[in-house]
């Protein structure tokens, strides 16, 4: 597949780069980096984010769609 051009082979978790413990729903800014044109959750390979991130991730979008702070996905 394509790689980003920014990409040198291993991409670092950003919260755990920011040594941030949680990942905060209410951030929407944040959570739109996660998060496809087309409302879907991104992959790690494509975030970056570690496994404990990535999963907090998926839990904060979750709650943000509920919230209506972020759309559903679209077909």
């Amino acid at each position: 597949g394509s790689e980003a051009p920014d990409s040198d082979r291993r991409r670092s978790c950003a919260f755990c780069k920011d040594r941030l413990d949680d990942v905060d729903f209410k951030n929407v800014g944040q959570l739109r980096r996660f998060v496809s044109e087309r409302g879907r959750i991104r992959s790690p390979r494509l975030t970056g984010a570690c496994r404990n991130h990535q999963r907090q991730v998926a839990v904060a979008v979750k709650r943000a769609r509920e919230m209506a702070l972020l759309p559903y996905a679209q077909a």
